[in-house]
């Protein structure tokens, strides 16, 4: 589950990321605010990876397991790598509009 949520999560959150930096609005609500909603629970599912990583490497000394594949190691490379890219991106949006983008969608931006 943790594999899937996160294979679907980072590109959703690239995608996000991208077009809040260009145009300074996060992904459109789409139909029946489907994107927008994917977009949400794809910011969720990396937080919630990364806690489960921080969980699990205080309780062990390491990190998640591999898992299948590697696979479950590469989606923990990736959360961190998104969290990262979330805290320059909002910085920077913050620093530009001097404020960080809200969770809903604005008339600014789609109104």
């Amino acid at each position: 589950m943790a594999i899937a949520g996160g294979v679907i999560s980072t590109p959703v959150i690239g995608w996000s990321l991208y077009t809040l930096k260009t145009t300074g609005c996060g992904l459109p609500p789409g139909p029946a605010g489907s994107i927008g909603a994917i977009e949400g629970v794809s910011y969720l599912v990396v937080v919630g990876i990364v806690g489960w990583s921080l969980y699990t490497k205080s309780k062990t000394g390491s990190g998640l397991p591999n898992g299948p594949f590697g696979l479950l190691g590469a989606v923990e490379g990736l959360s961190y790598l998104s969290l990262l890219a979330i805290l320059v991106v909002f910085g920077l949006h913050f620093l530009e509009q001097g404020s960080i983008p809200g969770p809903l969608p604005t008339d600014q931006c789609f109104g």
